[in-house]
């Protein structure tokens, strides 16, 4: 349901179902979303709810997973239905708040460009730019609506692609499972998103580690760029490294700019938002990586409770990184 991870973490997560009697810490992962999910708890009456969590998360994917037909959001897609559900109410709310205070750089209207991309839950088109213009005309936020739980379309042809702010969203969700059940100190992470509370089995704050930015790094955690230092905090990556194709020597990404049509380009490598809640984490992330550097770093620097990491490219092709000042004493960089 999202692209691959991003975010890799540092022995805090276990990827098989362990228990450590010695101070009551429980991990398991598993898979989800079309990704793979680790979820490490302090639990004091030593219960453990993989069952309850994968059963939560199976019904979160029968509401937002486009990869899934039957779902809520594939329904709308198709116009068979214009019902949502809690989970399509409280994701299309927060990201039509995110699309307005990027000025549209986050659009959930762009799955059918993404999909003529090939990175959708479509075949990819051959891309033309008369294929551009002509989906531009049915993209866009002001198209769509949300009125007592029921979509409005302007255009028939209007589809939504949650898939850049759904997977933040479940981690919430499972979050905030945990913590119903009394739950204080814990670390859930859906393919790469994450939420951090309390401390680790260590007693300390859980060191997340972010990858390094370069093409074809698909083995998370062996090249990494920095370690933050996390507690109480959600955080989420997007970058351009891993999900991309090449074509006549142009690189194509999978971050499509809603405005235009086209993949962005610019140097800008990834985008590493923490905040409150994983939701808005993962929306802001990508909004980022479209606006690119300058435009990004100015609007993070006045939204209060966000801080971000920038990696991106000089003109000599070295990484650079910046960050808000507030992450300074958090993120240890990697030599």
């Amino acid at each position: 349901m999202k692209r691959l991870l991003f975010v890799s973490l540092i022995l805090s997560i276990l990827i098989s179902c362990k228990q450590d009697p010695s101070n009551h810490y429980i991990g398991f992962g598993g898979f989800t979303q079309g990704t793979s999910y680790s979820i490490t708890y302090e639990s004091q009456d030593s219960i453990n709810y993989k069952k309850e969590i994968d059963i939560l998360l199976a019904e979160f994917d029968t509401s937002l997973s486009t990869y899934n037909p039957h779902s809520v959001i594939s329904k709308i897609n198709r116009n068979e239905s214009d019902q949502t559900d809690h989970y399509l109410n409280t994701v299309f709310e927060k990201a039509e708040e995110v699309y307005l205070l990027t000025g549209g750089s986050f659009d959930i209207t762009v799955a059918s460009l993404v999909n003529a991309w090939g990175f959708g839950f479509e075949n990819k088109d051959e891309v033309t730019n008369a294929t551009i213009d002509s989906i531009l005309e049915f993209t866009g936020f002001d198209l769509i609506a949300l009125k007592d739980s029921f979509i409005i379309k302007k255009d028939p042809r209007v589809m939504m692609d949650m898939n850049a702010i759904a997977q933040g969203y479940s981690v919430d969700v499972v979050a905030d499972f945990l913590e119903k059940n009394g739950v204080t100190n814990y670390l859930v992470e859906i393919g790469g998103e994450l939420k951090a509370k309390g401390v680790n089995r260590k007693g300390t704050a859980w060191r997340i580690g972010i990858d390094k930015p370069f093409d074809n790094n698909n083995m998370p955690g062996k090249n990494l760029q920095a370690i933050v230092k996390l507690s109480n905090k959600s955080l989420a990556t997007s970058g351009n490294y891993r999900k991309f194709y090449e074509r006549d020597g142009i690189k194509y990404s999978h971050t499509i700019n809603p405005k235009t049509g086209y993949s962005v380009h610019h140097s800008l490598l990834s985008v590493t938002v923490i905040t409150d809640e994983c939701i808005t984490a993962d929306a802001y992330a990508t909004a980022f990586l479209v606006m690119g550097l300058e435009k990004a770093y100015e609007l993070v620097m006045k939204t209060p409770n966000m801080e971000a990491y920038f990696v991106y490219s000089d003109e000599n092709g070295s990484y650079q990184e910046k960050m808000t000042p507030a992450l300074v004493d958090l993120i240890e960089e990697v030599k």
